[in-house]
């Protein structure tokens, strides 16, 4: 218990220190976080031309086992995610189906992410156990943390090779009011008692695993599509809507929800427009986020999220800031931000030309 603790009060700085182990090319937009000359597109790539494929073999990579917690009898729990449901579960924590990538290549003329299938906790066991185990070393007074097994078995975190990939589609959301001249985007604050990840620091929103809505067979199929999965995760983190779709029961059929039906129409009008600027790992935890923006005229945000929540199942939803560069500097700073996040304001900010055009 105390090693999760260090780990959620110095994450921010475990992962700085995590990221000293890796080359210093693979860090991306000066972050943080890790990328593949693959994942990293010159130019912000419109989401609709990403092309996504579906090979649901099962991951056959290394599933490192050293260094798992121990219990109260000496023994060690089977897995890390076992020893987190026992001992620290946050408020939502449950092994759903998802999206396991397994190739991507957004750097390309022919932009593409290919996917297998996999379950949530195996990015639990795998990339968590490694932080876990990093912050353990620190806190026991190893700054240099010596030899790590976990880590050392997984070896290239941006390889999907190495370990099972479970992508998280991170989304900064834009409110772009032309008249005025400015470009405002909310911030999420992640509470430690209620997610398994990344508690306690700040994130763009809405952000969430790329997965099926449930575990019935027929979402597999009607939810592979990262619209679809954006769409989910702004109804639920941006309005406050359950998770739940009861889609054990019955497919979503996204044209008849009125919520996925104005988002797609005003997409179709041009006035959301939906763009990727590239693929990270984070390097203490391994979570790996596809980096997406979507813009939004002022009006068509209003009549969207005009009843904004602030509190939402995985945390709080902060007051929306300018999208310049005092404040990605702030943010990309010393703020505990995310990886991910940081680099995506860096992103977004580096390629406005476009992304506000």
């Amino acid at each position: 218990m105390k090693e999760r603790a260090y780990l959620r009060e110095h994450r921010h700085g475990l992962a700085a220190r995590a990221a000293e182990r890796y080359p210093a090319d693979a860090r991306l937009a000066g972050t943080p976080l890790l990328a593949t000359p693959a994942w990293r597109p010159d130019a912000p790539v419109p989401l609709e031309n990403i092309a996504l494929t579906l090979r649901p073999e099962p991951h056959r990579g290394p599933r490192p086992a050293a260094g798992l917690p121990r219990r109260a009898d000496g023994g060690r729990y089977a897995s890390y995610s076992a020893a987190m449901r026992e001992l620290d579960a946050p408020a939502v924590f449950e092994n759903r189906p998802v999206y396991r990538l397994t190739r991507a290549d957004l750097a390309g003329d022919r932009p593409s992410l290919e996917f297998g299938l996999g379950r949530y906790f195996d990015s639990i066991d795998t990339g968590t156990a490694a932080a876990h185990e990093l912050a353990a070393r620190e806190l026991a007074g190893d700054p240099q943390a010596g030899d790590l097994p976990i880590r050392r078995a997984i070896g290239d975190p941006c390889d999907p090779r190495a370990r099972p990939v479970i992508l998280a589609v991170a989304t900064l959301t834009v409110r772009l009011d032309r008249a005025a001249g400015t470009a405002r985007f909310p911030l999420h604050w992640r509470d430690p008692a209620k997610v398994g990840h990344a508690g306690g620091m700040y994130m763009v929103v809405p952000t969430g695993i790329f997965q099926p809505s449930g575990a019935a067979a027929g979402n597999t199929v009607n939810d592979f599509d990262l619209w679809k999965c954006m769409v989910r995760e702004y109804a639920e983190e941006l309005l406050g809507a359950d998770e739940d779709h009861d889609s054990d029961r019955v497919p979503i059929d996204y044209d008849a929800w009125p919520f996925a039906a104005r988002m797609a129409a005003a997409r179709e009008r041009g006035q959301v427009r939906a763009w990727c600027v590239g693929l990270g790992v984070d390097p203490l935890t391994f979570a790996t986020d596809l980096l997406t923006v979507t813009v939004f005229d002022a009006a068509v945000y209003d009549e969207m999220f005009g009843a904004l929540v602030r509190d939402n199942a995985e945390g709080t939803v902060l007051a929306a800031r300018e999208l310049d560069e005092a404040t990605v500097a702030e943010m990309t700073g010393n703020k505990p931000v995310q990886a991910a996040g940081a680099a995506l304001l860096a992103l977004a900010f580096r390629h406005r030309s476009v992304l506000l055009s």
